[in-house]
C-alpha cells in the first residue's frame, strides 16, 4: 500500500525532472515537455491529498482541470512553435531573443 510520502516523492521527483528540463535543454519543444511534468506533478499532489487527507472530489477536479489547462497550453504552445520554426528554421530558445524589436 502506497501512503502519501511515497506520492509526494513521486511527485517531487517529477517537479524535479521537469525543472531539469527546463534549465538544461534549449529547445522549445523540451522546454515545454518540462512544464508538461511539473503540471503533472502538481496534479498528482491534489490527487493524493484528496485521497488521503479529506475524501472528497475536490482535488481530483482539480486535477482534470490541470489536465485540460495542460492540453490548451501544449497546443497553443506547440502552433507558436511550428510558426517560429516556419520562419526561423530553428526551434532553440537563443533564436528566440532575436525577434525582439
Amino acid at each position: 500500500m502506497m501512503t502519501l510520502a511515497s506520492y509526494l516523492f513521486i511527485s517531487f521527483a517529477l517537479f524535479a525532472a521537469g525543472v531539469a528540463v527546463i534549465i538544461a535543454r534549449k529547445n522549445i519543444i523540451a522546454m515545454l515537455l518540462g512544464i508538461e511534468l511539473m503540471l503533472n506533478a502538481a496534479a498528482l499532489n491534489f490527487a493524493a491529498y484528496t485521497r488521503f487527507l479529506n475524501n472528497n472530489y475536490e482535488g481530483h477536479i482539480m486535477s482534470l482541470f490541470i489536465i485540460v489547462i495542460a492540453a490548451a497550453e501544449a497546443a497553443v504552445g506547440l502552433a507558436i512553435v511550428i510558426r517560429f520554426f516556419q520562419i526561423r528554421d530553428s526551434i532553440h530558445v537563443d533564436d528566440a531573443t532575436q525577434l525582439q524589436s
